[in-house]
């Protein structure tokens, strides 16, 4: 079958109908409804949930955590938020104790295996014979906020290990956490030092898009107001006419939404008024195809051979393959353990067979031994040659050096031995 790729654009005579498209898919996305998972990364204590709270102008209710944290865990919750006659099925991925250890080595791993975790729910979902994507819950994350804690000086070694190894598993979007506390000056260095020590270590961080020309100025602009410094507060002060979400402190209020104080309207505009639906996108187009494409050449799928030709492989080729690799594997690991077991069962009845002859040594000995003696007693009943004492005297100097033979078995045994004559009841 071959198709004609030089297609002719053709004008209408009249009205079809299939204009009506985009009204369609709006329709049908309001009554199905979306959902947008947020994962946010910071110290306890640094403001992530007030953030949220802040950014969704709603209190989700959760309980604050303390510092005493074994090793890091991400606690899930899901909201159903609406507004107007739109639907949001809204998840927040929290991480508890990050960065509360003395050991911080590995704190980024339990977020990573989240994340994957995700992954493989919603690659299995799509494996399913009968599959049910149009009601599966999405729980793949589609933008991490990652808090850096105002310094003012740099990132700190775990910031950096921890967006490279997510940097390719999720939007990040970094957030400096508490901008009231550091001057403007200051602040103004610290993005810029941030951003320096990102691009030489090789942090990808997200790029709001620049393709679309109806939001490319705007996303372009924003882009070089990361990392955006925010200040969260679900206090509501009442400044002149109007009630705002503020901090008030004694020699003044931080207004939230005041562009001059902090970057949170900056941050509200691209994360939800203009870019939800590309993070949503870039999740799926970018993120989760690495993934299931790193998992189905595992199994042994793949598009193009050594040559770069294309292969034909149909999925059940690739199954009994893949079925054939782990037989053999399962049958080399099954042979490595019997080996591993008649060796050791071989030398343990060698060790059996040793003892038993060696008892019989011993046993022969003490035979001869014992007839030696015999003899001897016999000879001196029949000689007559001594008294009556001498006689006595004579028994028990044989009683003793029988005993002193029989001792002399026990000592020639090593304690090793006897214990394995006992074990092997001999």
């Amino acid at each position: 079958l071959s198709i004609n790729k030089n297609c002719r654009s053709l004008f209408l005579s009249g009205h079809v109908g299939f204009d009506s498209l985009p009204d369609q898919l709006v329709n049908k996305s309001i009554h199905q409804g979306f959902c947008f998972n947020i994962l946010s990364i910071g110290e306890t204590g640094i403001g992530k949930s007030t953030l949220i709270d802040t950014l969704f102008n709603t209190s989700f209710d959760d309980h604050v955590s303390t510092h005493f944290q074994p090793n890091v865990r991400l606690k899930a919750q899901t909201y159903e938020l609406q507004e107007s006659n739109v639907r949001l099925k809204l998840t927040i991925v929290n991480t508890v104790g990050f960065g509360d250890q003395i050991n911080k080595d590995d704190s980024y791993q339990p977020i990573v295996d989240y994340i994957d975790a995700q992954f493989e729910a919603y690659l299995q979902e799509e494996l399913k014979i009968k599959r049910s994507l149009y009601n599966y819950h999405d729980t793949r994350i589609h933008v991490c906020l990652y808090f850096i804690s105002p310094t003012g000086h740099s990132l700190k070694t775990l910031d950096l290990l921890t967006m490279k190894n997510l940097d390719s598993k999720v939007n990040i979007i970094p957030v400096i956490a508490k901008a009231d506390t550091i001057s403007k000056s200051e602040l103004q260095k610290f993005k810029i030092k941030i951003m320096s020590e990102l691009v030489s270590n090789g942090v990808q961080i997200y790029q709001f898009p620049t393709d679309d020309e109806s939001i490319a100025k705007i996303n372009a602009t924003m882009n070089g107001h990361l990392p955006f410094a925010v200040v969260g507060s679900t206090e509501e002060l009442k400044i002149g006419n109007k009630v705002v979400k503020a901090r008030q402190y004694p020699w003044g209020i931080v207004q939230v939404e005041n562009e001059n104080h902090c970057d949170f309207v900056k941050l509200r505009e691209m994360l939800i008024c203009t870019n939800m639906e590309d993070l949503r996108e870039q999740t799926h187009m970018r993120h989760y195809e690495l993934y299931r494409r790193c998992k189905l050449e595992e199994m042994g799928f793949r598009d193009t051979g050594p040559e770069n030709k294309p292969v034909r492989e149909d999925i059940t080729k690739t199954f009994h393959n893949f079925e054939d690799i782990h037989f053999c594997d399962t049958s080399c690991m099954h042979s490595s353990f019997l080996y591993i077991f008649f060796k050791d069962f071989d030398y343990t009845t060698e060790n059996k067979y040793k003892l038993k002859e060696r008892k019989k040594e011993y046993q022969e000995r003490i035979k001869s031994a014992t007839k030696k003696k015999k003899r001897e007693r016999n000879m001196i009943k029949i000689l007559g040659s001594h008294d009556h004492n001498d006689f006595d005297q004579s028994k028990k100097d044989k009683s003793l050096k029988k005993d002193n033979l029989h001792s002399l078995f026990f000592v020639l045994i090593p304690k090793t031995e006897a214990v394995l004559l006992l074990a092997f009841r001999i």
